[in-house]
């Protein structure tokens, strides 16, 4: 356990978490949403500090981003619990663990007693040694995921303070649930974020993730005008969030903060809760690609089905194919670090060296 930088003491022992956008209220003995941080005699606790429950070496365009560092290594780590109740998760044995707990068991004390037993869960992994690792096998950046980074915000937060000594970029791959608190906090270490825009319905965000829409969209615009790299994750769910009217409003917001802004539209796999619905076709992903590009969007891409128009990038004035990739392997990139156009000269938006 480790004690909480983000949060407010109230009355009775209560506590308000600051770390997210639910800005949970919580009872002594009791958790947020989360399940991770947890009230003790009037105090906040993450559970989950130095756990990583989930610790890779990933290609850089697994996350994704495909205009930050391309064709470079990122260490990820996660933790369990998350903030949200998306059905489709594809991550929902860690991220969904304080979820079945409370499911489990409708006595307080009991849930109490279990949810005390996360802090078992994960493999010792102190900020420290995070970092010691990316030195010593030249790891350029550090990625916050597989569940939402807000809840262990703590753990993340000293990681990349320390790792941002040493030159080493942080990334956020997120549901864009922060606080503003939050992001405020981490923003002189946060070099990247990816985040999910999962739909753009109040009904959507309610029935199938467990939340709502506005804090996300704000979120969207509050990380463009921090200056912190962003790009947008789509994952398109046959029947939920394909039609061309949502597809659409989605692309208009994102146009709306910036034409600029990257926009992934990702393949949907039956997972978890969501097992009865079809895989997203090709068909389906090259609709997606053209609302985005008819829109206005300059950078679309296609991901989870390798092979198909959308991966690559291309210079939005001479249509020069800058970047080749296949699945999530960058091929070859002709961006110099000056982050220009290597046939016309076109600034290409990104984060290059």
């Amino acid at each position: 356990m480790h004690k909480c930088i983000l949060y407010k003491k109230l009355k009775d022992k209560k506590v308000q978490c600051l770390a997210c956008s639910w800005y949970c209220k919580i009872d002594e003995g009791g958790t947020g949403i989360c399940g991770v941080r947890q009230n003790k005699k009037g105090d906040l606790y993450l559970l989950v500090y130095g756990k990583a429950i989930a610790a890779n070496l990933d290609n850089i365009e697994k996350k994704p981003l495909y205009h930050f560092l391309p064709g470079t290594k990122i260490f990820s780590i996660g933790t369990v619990g998350c903030n949200f109740r998306c059905k489709f998760c594809q991550n929902w044995d860690i991220s969904q663990v304080a979820a079945l707990i409370k499911r489990e068991f409708k006595d307080k004390s009991k849930q109490t007693v279990m949810l005390g037993e996360i802090t078992a869960q994960g493999q010792d992994l102190p900020p420290d040694k995070i970092v010691e690792y990316c030195r010593e096998h030249n790891i350029p950046s550090i990625a916050y995921t597989y569940n939402e980074p807000a809840i262990f915000f703590e753990y993340a937060y000293d990681t990349a303070k320390l790792a941002h000594k040493y030159g080493i970029r942080n990334v956020f791959v997120s549901n864009g649930y922060e606080s503003k608190e939050a992001l405020e906090k981490f923003h002189p270490y946060l070099d990247a974020i990816n985040i999910d825009l999962k739909g753009f319905t109040q009904e959507f965000y309610t029935k199938i993730c467990g939340g709502k829409p506005e804090p996300v969209l704000e979120n969207i615009k509050r990380t463009y005008e921090m200056g912190i790299w962003l790009e947008v994750t789509t994952l398109v769910i046959p029947g939920h969030n394909d039609s061309n009217k949502e597809l659409t409003d989605i692309a208009e917001f994102i146009k709306s903060v910036s034409d600029e802004i990257p926009w992934h539209v990702t393949a949907f796999y039956p997972q978890y809760l969501m097992r009865d619905i079809p895989p997203t076709t090709q068909e389906t992903l090259r609709r997606a690609y053209k609302i985005g590009k008819k829109v206005g969007l300059k950078y679309v891409y296609t991901g989870n089905i390798a092979g198909i128009k959308g991966e690559n990038t291309h210079c939005p004035k001479c249509d020069e194919q800058l970047i080749e990739r296949y699945g999530l392997v960058c091929e070859k990139c002709t961006i110099g670090m000056n982050g220009k156009c290597s046939s016309c000269g076109e600034k290409i938006p990104g984060v290059w060296k």
